[in-house]
């Protein structure tokens, strides 16, 4: 058996460690991003793996396309793309790949338009129905090219209620690194209750979700898909995914006669643990903050809310690993070791 051989990547402030099998070094792509006026283009290898689109137009900027090594585009296409062949067109709200929340309360500011949810208490931030919220990316700072295969680019966001008013402030960190098997996306959340305090409130609305190539799903309406949702320890589909805990979860299958996934990672840092709102047709969210109303097992019997006083931080970490083959394959636990080496 070829032993398994550690291959240290060293980045500047990180060493990034990647598990890797065989006896001769791993050569990985080399990573460049630039600044237009409505994205921030990623580049791997030269040739395009992401956008982070930040127009002003967007309710809340999203990554679109997300483009696997062997080519494989591993999320929805709509309604970025319209026309697509045998393609769903339900949750617009759900763009490729995203964070927010759907239920942002400021305490002691008052909302002088309310959600047409009933169900929120404060701003929903998640769907785009009527009076929604919105996240407004207000800078792009320098990017930074810590080494070959890793750099960062520094953003800040304004949340903002439906009339324009800021609520909170997030800085929010992208890392992208070119890791043997595949492509990783590191969100270094920091959020500031900069105006007032915060409360997140009680739903499965959240945070940090993905929508995957309906190739790709679990459930084609009531019939099998022919894609696989699996978390560390094997085990697969919503029925025993949705609403528990896990360090990550990978979404599989076959793209255009070719394999290819995408995972989302939860980082052990993370003060407060995310349950998975894992779908069969085809959402992949990790939510930090769904408690008892949410639904999910793991939370039951929690009232728990997370919240903040004005002027106070709070700090998350998660990771959008895209890939080739299936999660074996595509080297997915040894991609979260590397994302949790991250310091």
């Amino acid at each position: 058996m070829t032993p398994l051989r550690w291959i240290p990547s060293i980045v500047g402030p990180f060493a990034v460690m990647v598990a890797w099998t065989g006896t001769a070094a791993y050569a990985v792509d080399p990573v460049r991003a630039e600044k237009t006026a409505d994205a921030i283009v990623f580049t791997v290898g030269g040739k395009e793996f992401c956008r982070y689109q930040i127009a002003e137009t967007v309710a809340k900027p999203y990554f679109y396309p997300l483009i696997a090594p062997n080519g494989a585009k591993v999320t929805r296409g709509w309604p970025m793309e319209k026309g697509l062949p045998d393609e769903t067109t339900d949750h617009i709200h759900q763009k490729s790949a995203w964070f927010c929340h759907g239920d942002v309360i400021p305490k002691g500011l008052e909302l002088k338009v309310k959600s047409s949810d009933k169900r929120v208490e404060g701003i929903d931030f998640w769907s785009e129905t009527p009076n929604h919220g919105k996240i407004v990316c207000v800078h792009v700072g320098e990017i930074q090219t810590l080494s070959s295969n890793h750099l960062s680019v520094p953003t800040k966001n304004e949340w903002r209620a439906p009339d324009g008013t800021k609520i909170l402030d997030e800085i929010r960190e992208i890392h992208l690194l070119s890791l043997p098997a595949g492509r990783l996306l590191v969100l270094n959340i920091d959020f500031h209750a900069s105006v007032c305090p915060i409360c997140f409130g009680d739903t499965k609305e959240g945070a940090l979700g993905v929508r995957v190539n309906d190739s790709i799903r679990e459930l084609k309406g009531k019939t099998a898909g022919a894609g696989t949702m699996v978390n560390p320890a094997g085990e697969r589909g919503e029925k025993t995914l949705w609403g528990q805990e896990a360090a990550w979860i990978d979404y599989f299958g076959p793209i255009s006669g070719k394999t290819a996934g995408i995972a989302v990672f939860d980082a052990s840092m993370n003060p407060h643990k995310a349950a998975w709102h894992a779908r069969g047709y085809g959402l992949l969210a990790a939510n930090p903050f769904g408690r008892s109303r949410s639904g999910f097992p793991s939370r039951k019997d929690r009232h728990d809310l997370v919240k903040l006083q004005k002027g106070e931080h709070l700090k998350f970490r998660y990771g959008i690993y895209v890939h080739d083959g299936d999660t074996k394959e595509g080297k997915v636990a040894e991609a979260y070791q590397a994302f949790e080496q991250l310091k």
